[in-house]
């Protein structure tokens, strides 16, 4: 899945710089079900606190699981949402998203959600074709 570049934003590209702004508006747009499922997990951590927030929910369709797998699986984009957002991203499976603070408040949370006995213990057998 690649993301919908203006000619504007690849001109820049082309030129050096890019604005983040530019690129993350451009990731807002290009993959909505993925800035829809970040946007809504930064919000219930801001409103429930703790050490993070996360979705157990499969993506409604391949287009959505695509969306995720597209935006957690580049450094660049993942960097970019991270900064925008002031959160740690992490994510198991092919929809387990999580959102931490940048605090190390949940540093050990974190480390136990992307261990290996964390990715072990969210396995299952109706996530074996995700």
């Amino acid at each position: 899945m690649s993301l919908d570049v203006s000619p504007a934003l690849l001109e820049q590209a082309e030129r050096g710089e890019v604005d983040e702004a530019a690129f993350v508006d451009c990731v807002r747009n290009s993959l909505p079900y993925a800035w829809e499922m970040i946007s809504s997990l930064v919000a219930q951590l801001k409103v429930d606190g703790g050490e993070f927030a996360d979705n157990q929910t499969p993506p409604p369709n391949e287009q959505a699981r695509g969306q995720l797998l597209r935006a957690l699986a580049s450094d660049a984009i993942r960097g970019a949402l991270q900064r925008h957002f002031g959160v740690r991203l992490a994510f198991q499976n092919c929809h387990r998203v999580a959102v931490f603070p940048m605090d190390a408040s949940a540093d050990q949370r974190l480390a136990r959600f992307t261990s290996v006995r964390g990715q072990l213990l969210n396995q299952s057998p109706e996530l074996r074709d995700c």
